[in-house]
Formats: structure tokens, C-alpha cells, sequence
């Protein structure tokens, strides 16, 4: 895997991937004209975590109709800032959604497929799950 970040003006930078996708940054908190690189991270760690959640669930055979993820972070006070904590809160939405089949979907994507948040944790992220189910 490969990317390649490009300079665009002032503090926006464009993402390429080797995949041909792209993805505008900007590290300016006040214009905030695109996701800044460490919200890209909080959106990295929800869309990898969603992706193994909803797919365990599929193939439990849950009659899952909508999913996503509230993420909440807390970043050091000091350069470099960090995250030190991150939580997840899986809002799943289906008809008969088994409680203990979510619960296991969110604790083997925390604990065994979730590359990007296995990375962060090894980091010294104090990363945390919940979740809750809305019956469709």
C-alpha cells in the first residue's frame, strides 16, 4: 500500500492513494474547509471498526439495516498532541438484533480485526467500546 500526501495552499493538503482515490486536509482550525489529519484518524478507526461490526453481524445472520459509529476522543494538552483516548459507540438499528451477537462483533473488531485500532492502542491509546441497538 502506498499514498502520497501534495501540498494545495496554505495549510490544505491533498491524499493520494495507489488506489486512485483522493481526500482534501486541512490542518487550520479556523478555516476548517476539509477533514484535518487527526479527525482522518478518528474516521480511519470508525470506518475500520464499522466494517468488520456490520460484517460479523451479516454473517451471524442479523437483519442489520443501518449502522454507524459516535466517536469521542481526547488528545494530550502538550505538543504533540495526541490522542489518549477513544471512544466508540456503535448504534446498530435492525429487526431482532441479538444483544450478545453485537457484543461479540464489537469486541472481535476491538480485539482481533480492527487493524487501525489495534495500531492506536499499542500506541497508548485508552481505546473503549459501546453500543446500543434500535430495533428497525
Amino acid at each position: 500500500m502506498k499514498a502520497q500526501v501534495k501540498w494545495i495552499d496554505q495549510e490544505r493538503f491533498l491524499g493520494l492513494t495507489d488506489s486512485n482515490n483522493s481526500v482534501v486536509m486541512d490542518a487550520d482550525k479556523n478555516a476548517k474547509s476539509a477533514p484535518s489529519p487527526m479527525e482522518m484518524i478518528l474516521m480511519g478507526i470508525g470506518g475500520c471498526s464499522s466494517v468488520d461490526v456490520v460484517s460479523i453481524l451479516q454473517k451471524a445472520r442479523q437483519n442489520v439495516v443501518d449502522c454507524h459509529v459516535d466517536i469521542q476522543s481526547e488528545r494530550a494538552d502538550a505538543v504533540p498532541a495526541v490522542f489518549t483516548k477513544i471512544h466508540l459507540n456503535f448504534v446498530v438499528k435492525g429487526s431482532n438484533i441479538k444483544e450478545n451477537q453485537v457484543k461479540r462483533a464489537v469486541e472481535l473488531s476491538a480485539d482481533k480485526y480492527c487493524s487501525v485500532a489495534l495500531m492506536l492502542g499499542k500506541g497508548g491509546v485508552e481505546i473503549t467500546h459501546s453500543y446500543e441497538i434500535v430495533e428497525a
